[in-house]
């Protein structure tokens, strides 16, 4: 059991590893950290968006931006798509589970946000309608995908693409990406280090 532990988490790391390595992964998330300043400069919002272990991380990424990473600051406008059930089942149940977040986008973007879109493959129906929805509503797109990208990353203005297919660390990686742009948000709102 101890080497299947021990190969789970060399593979995590060799995940990691290779995204740190990534010109392309680096490249993408200064960008990723550009729109979102100019976004939340302007008074816009994040909106984040994600299905299973992404859904977590949207709500996770979107509690660093309103509550606080590391420095004291005041809150960011960050909004998780992921966490109103009554929204999430009317949608389900009244148009289908591939628009819940294209919904809430239309309804809740403006033009000048942002939409932070995690899919690990990148080709997530309500994902991509999501995205459809922010670029016709005057949004930014933020891709947070696998290696490849799928469809989402031609939708996206910027796409974090970790060099990964195994979903588990791609999401390992995304939480990592996500920390770091919440990190570097902060500190260039802030005047921080």
């Amino acid at each position: 059991m101890r080497e299947a532990i021990r190969s789970e988490l060399a593979a995590a790391r060799d995940t990691l590893e290779r995204t740190l390595d990534s010109e392309s992964v680096l490249e993408s998330l200064e960008r990723a950290v550009e729109l979102s300043v100019a976004a939340l400069e302007g008074e816009g919002r994040i909106l984040l968006a994600g299905n299973g272990g992404s859904a977590a991380d949207s709500q996770h990424l979107a509690a660093e931006l309103v509550v606080r990473l590391h420095d004291e600051r005041r809150p960011l406008a960050a909004i998780a798509l992921t966490t109103d059930t009554s929204i999430l089942t009317a949608a389900a149940n009244d148009y289908g589970a591939e628009h819940l977040f294209e919904r809430q986008v239309t309804a809740l973007g403006r033009r000048g946000d942002v939409l932070i879109a995690i899919s690990t493959s990148g080709n997530s129906p309500n994902i991509l309608r999501a995205a459809d929805a922010a670029r016709a509503g005057g949004l930014s797109v933020i891709a947070f995908t696998g290696e490849g990208g799928g469809r989402l990353a031609e939708r996206a203005d910027c796409a974090v693409r970790v060099p990964s297919r195994e979903t588990q660390h791609v999401q390992e990686a995304h939480i990592a990406l996500g920390h770091a742009l919440c990190l570097l948000v902060e500190r260039r709102l802030t005047g921080g280090r």
